[in-house]
């Protein structure tokens, strides 16, 4: 069994909400999972008493959020010890041809913080117009015409969601067999079954 943090920023909750299942995923395989939100980590943390971390951030605005490139940039030497993974939600993930410009993300959170992880997920977010202001929503509206023309139907509340879950799960997966490979730990007994 490995220890596992998952350190995450996000803004209207599903980056959250993707950093909780990745974390189930996780634990269903029989590891011990921390979920932090970066912009709440505790001074007592300490990334030495982990075997691997995921962090996490959302794109607002073509950037992520601070707290989560304050905790890389001052956790780089120690993340590029250990075995690491970063995942980003953004609308241009979710939207079809939008694949570059997320990648042209992660390209700029890497060089900007100097952290090279392991594995990278890049995951479709959610537009929670339930929880914004009237100009936001409006805002948000017209941006995600032009972004992601074909959307998926929105839920009673009106929130439109662009996280493929099966995609999550098989990232917390690989990461999972990953890290398992190498710290030496025997895959669960379900993923040993498949392969032999």
């Amino acid at each position: 069994m490995a220890s596992f943090l998952v350190c995450y920023g996000t803004g209207e909750g599903q980056t959250a909400t993707i950093a909780t299942r990745i974390a189930d995923v996780l634990g269903e395989r029989g590891h011990d999972v921390t979920t932090v939100d970066a912009s709440e980590v505790p001074p007592t943390l300490e990334l030495d008493d982990f075997d691997a971390v995921l962090v996490g951030a959302s794109i607002h605005v073509g950037k992520h959020q601070p707290s989560v490139r304050e905790f890389v940039s001052s956790n780089r030497e120690t993340l590029s010890a250990m075995p690491s993974a970063f995942f980003q939600v953004s609308l241009s993930s979710g939207a079809e041809g939008g694949e570059a410009q997320a990648a042209g993300y992660v390209e700029s959170f890497v060089e900007d913080t100097g952290w090279h992880p392991d594995r990278i997920g890049l995951f479709g977010g959610a537009l929670r117009y339930s929880e914004y202001g009237f100009l936001k929503r409006l805002l948000m509206k017209q941006l995600a015409k032009r972004t992601v023309p074909e959307q998926p139907a929105p839920d009673p509340s009106g929130d439109v969601e662009f996280t493929e879950w099966d995609e999550v799960e098989a990232f917390a997966a690989d990461v999972a067999a990953f890290v398992e490979g190498r710290l030496g730990i025997a895959p669960p007994a379900d993923d040993r079954d498949e392969d032999g």
